[in-house]
Parts: C-alpha cells; structure tokens; sequence
C-alpha cells in the first residue's frame, strides 16, 4: 500500500466523537446521578435512632453494650436498673455501682444511693456531690483526649493510656488521682467507710466506640469488674421509648431502607443494560480440584526446602492468633501483653513460655519448629476446654 493510499484510509478511521462518547458512557451517568440522589434523599429524610449514652443495652457508638458483654464474658454479673429502689434491691455486698446520667434523680434518691455499701463509679459531674462522692469537688473542664495514668491505682497502671478528660477533681486526703489535666486528675479512687469510690471526669472511654482504643477496655474492665456483680443503673425510658412492643421493620432506621432501595434500582438498571450484550451462562468443568490438604502439605514442602523456619513459624503464631484472641475476648488490635496474660491466665501455662511461644525468635531448627507447633496446639486445646 502506498502513503497516499494509507493516508487516504487513515482518514476514514476517525477518533471518537462526543456523541459516541456520550452514547457509551450515559448509563454509567444516569446509574451514578441515581445514586448520588438517593443518597441525597436518605440523607434528608432518615433520621438517626436515639441514642441512650453509657446504657448497657444501647448498641449505638455512645452506648454501653460492648463493656457488658466483656464483663459478662469475664463473669461478671451485669444488672440494669432504672430507679433507686431496683439498685437498693440489687446490692449484694459484693457489687459495684455504676452512675452515668443522675440527672433525674432527687435529693433523697441520691441520698439512698449513698447510702449503699456497694462500690461506686461516678461518671461526671454530679448535682449532689456531696451525697454521692463525699469530699471531691469539680474544678474545671478538661479536653477528653489520650492521657497516660501517672499514678499508682493498680486499675490504671496496668490499662496504661486512656481516653480521659471532662472534668478535673479535688482529692479527698488519701485519695489516688489519675490521667490529670494541667496537674489536676480526671480520675480519683478512695475509700469511703470500706467502700472504694472512683469518680472519672468522661465516661467515652467505656463507650462502644471508644471501648477498643488505647487501653481503654483494660481501664473499663478493672473498674467496673473488680466485684462479681456490676449494677448499673441508667436513666428510665421516657413513656414514649416504652410504650408497646417495636417490629423489627421498625427498628431499621429509614437510611438502611432508603439504602436497599438505591442497590435495587442499580441492579435493575444494570441488568437491563448488560443483559442485552451477554450470552448465555456457560458451565466449565474445572481441570483438576486441589484438596486444602494437599495445598498445606505442598507449602510446607516448599518451606522446608527453602529452610524458611521464620516464615513458618509467623504462620503458626498468626493462625493460633487469630483463632484464639476471640475466645479470649479481646478486641483484635489487642497487644502482645494482654494477649500473653489472657492466654497464661485462661490455661495456667507460665506468661514468659507463652509469650516466648508467641513472639520469641524464630526456631533454630526443624525440632524447634514441630516443638512450637505442638506447644501452641496444646495451649489452643487448653483455651477451648476452659
């Protein structure tokens, strides 16, 4: 062919026009502009659903339900109360008390409540101080921030940093002050005629989306785990929350219906466009099928052959990890030292083994290596019995 004749062919062969472009791309607009309206819409129109702060059963990011059900994994008793006489019912000797919101009490319930030989957690500020934490005072606010314990309250040394703030207190004489503002604690322990009272400046920490920061489930769960009942006392549903029973189509916020929707037409209008331009299903028989089994054996055989101890052993340790932290109860950003002593105290096996079956150095060896293997099997074994 000559240059004439390519040139002459070449100019048939246009780029693409807008047209064409606007031709192939409209269903995507249309699909993406559908979207970006219904999201508009239940934006707008779906309303978040109430939100009951620090309550036990509320499952929202403010609410409580994650620390209960990590107490009661730990065996703790969890009881939720509504009123000062439920509380008075409840108290066992053997308890903690647990004050959030106190806004709706009277004198003379705070007076009760005082009067309780239960351990106490006083979250905030609180109308009667006097009653219900005799001899702290509140000094100022303090930004609720990651802090670190400086202090000697075994509960906060060993949950380390927390998300404290709120409020700053005055100690009684005696007393123990922890996470402080400028110099001043957000956190104070003493004891009060043979009853521990702790008062914490902001309760986010123990919140469902704070619980699983810093060390803020260790500090949650050391205080409000240190007696086998917990009883925690919330404030009482107002008559429009309690009246009848809720469908569970009622209890779907309206962002989660308007979403359903959206997903539905984009899967019409996508079946309508592609369907047309596919062909029928074929069914293909494939080649070979390959056993797990074989597929661990035949990684192993290039471990051993490659010497790669270390890569094996990382393996092993993350396997055992992940099947065991949930067992344990622990979040899975928990560090190697919670995971260590939950382990060791969950089977009786010595912390330094434990921890050096877990995170020690590579084995030198093969028989290390089926050593390890075996080793973290039986502590595997031990956690599921227990």
């Amino acid at each position: 062919m000559s240059l004439a004749a390519a040139a002459e062919t070449g100019s048939t062969a246009t780029s693409p026009t807008a047209a064409s472009l606007w031709r192939g791309g409209r269903g995507i607009l249309l699909i993406a502009l559908i979207v970006v309206a219904g999201a508009v819409v239940g934006v707008l129109l779906g309303g978040a659903g109430a939100s009951r702060p620090l309550d036990p059963a509320d499952t929202s990011l403010a609410g409580g339900k994650g620390l209960a059900q990590l107490l009661r994994a730990h065996g703790v008793e969890v009881r939720r109360v509504t009123s000062v006489a439920e509380a008075e019912a409840a108290d066992s000797g053997e308890s903690t008390l647990l004050l959030g919101d106190t806004s709706f009490l009277g004198e003379e319930e705070a007076r009760r409540l005082g009067a309780l030989s239960a351990d106490r957690i006083v979250v905030g500020a609180q109308q009667y101080e006097d009653l219900l934490t005799p001899g702290v005072g509140t000094t100022e606010t303090a930004r609720t921030r990651s802090r670190e314990p400086r202090c000697a309250l075994p509960a906060a040394a060993r949950a380390g940093g927390a998300f404290m703030g709120g409020a700053t207190f005055t100690a009684p004489s005696g007393a123990v002050g922890c996470y402080p503002a400028d110099g001043t604690p957000t956190l104070v322990s003493y004891t009060d005629r043979d009853r521990t009272v702790t008062v914490v400046g902001d309760g986010q920490f123990m919140s469902n989306l704070r619980l699983a920061e810093d060390g803020n489930a260790a500090l949650a769960m050391n205080l409000a785990g240190a007696r086998p009942r917990l009883i925690w006392l919330v404030a009482p549903e107002t008559a429009a929350q309690a009246a009848g029973e809720q469908s569970f189509y009622d209890l779907i916020p309206d962002g989660v219906r308007w979403a359903v929707l959206q997903l539905g037409v984009v899967v019409l209008l996508l079946a309508l466009w592609q369907g047309r331009r596919l062909g029928p299903v074929v069914a293909e028989r494939l080649p070979v099928v390959v056993r797990a089994a074989e597929t661990v054996e035949g990684r192993a055989r290039l471990y051993r052959a490659r010497r790669a101890r270390d890569r094996a052993a990382v393996a092993l340790r993350a396997g055992f990890a992940d099947r065991v932290t949930p067992r344990l109860g622990l979040p899975s950003a928990a560090g190697p030292e919670a995971k260590v002593d939950a382990i060791a105290e969950r089977t009786g096996q010595a912390g330094f083994h434990v921890g050096a079956a877990l995170y020690g150095p590579p084995p030198a060896d093969e028989a290390g290596l089926v050593a390890l293997a075996a080793y973290l099997d039986m502590l595997e074994r031990q956690v599921k019995e227990s």
